[in-house]
């Protein structure tokens, strides 16, 4: 069970302000994959394309159509993935089915000096070239899950496809991602 972590109720527009951005300023939105919680604000950024795995839209028109109706808002635009691909230069997808059938973690390069990487010559703040962030979705929950998915009972909700859940985490682990993020643990794993 879940003991720390707890819904925060507020927009991603009070969100973004916090960080002196508006919506207007997000160019595309990746959903990970369509449960509400994950693309209920997704009509705050009406202007921009959102990109999921073809299967996922499938999946969730077949098995929530009442939730189509919120985040298929009018000209929605969606850019339908089938398997891993490139979004832009160092930010990328990759299908990881399980979760949902059409689950899909996301990728992001260092391609700049980055604030919070190791510390370099002359006590600037590096990445080393092919250092990424995996931001995991719901592939795992949890750190635990992430580190031993063959481990213990499956918390409700976190697989629909167990042997396929499992394999996507074994796929992301063999990547070796230099930090991974969740969604519902605010840990963050650092490899």
């Amino acid at each position: 069970m879940l003991d720390d972590w707890r819904v925060v109720n507020r927009s991603v527009a009070d969100a973004l302000a916090e960080l002196d951005m508006s919506p207007a300023d997000i160019g595309l939105v990746i959903n990970t994959h369509l449960h509400f919680d994950h693309c209920g604000q997704n009509a705050v950024f009406r202007h921009a394309p959102v990109y999921v795995q073809r299967a996922e839209l499938s999946r969730a028109k077949r098995e929530s159509p009442e939730l189509c109706e919120w985040f298929d808002f009018m000209n929605a635009r969606f850019e339908l993935l089938d398997g891993d691909a490139e979004v832009l230069p160092g930010l990328e997808v990759i299908a990881t089915p399980g979760h949902t059938e059409g689950h899909q973690c996301v990728v992001v390069r260092a391609t700049r000096t980055d604030p919070a990487g190791p510390v370099g010559p002359a006590g600037r703040r590096v990445r080393w070239p092919g250092a990424f962030d995996l931001l995991i979705g719901d592939a795992a929950y949890t750190p635990r899950q992430y580190a031993a998915p063959d481990l213990g009972k499956l918390p409700a909700g976190q697989a629909s496809d167990v042997p396929a859940w499992r394999e996507s985490v074994r796929r992301v682990q063999s990547l070796r991602p230099d930090r991974v993020h969740f969604c519902h643990h605010t840990d963050i794993v650092h490899n």
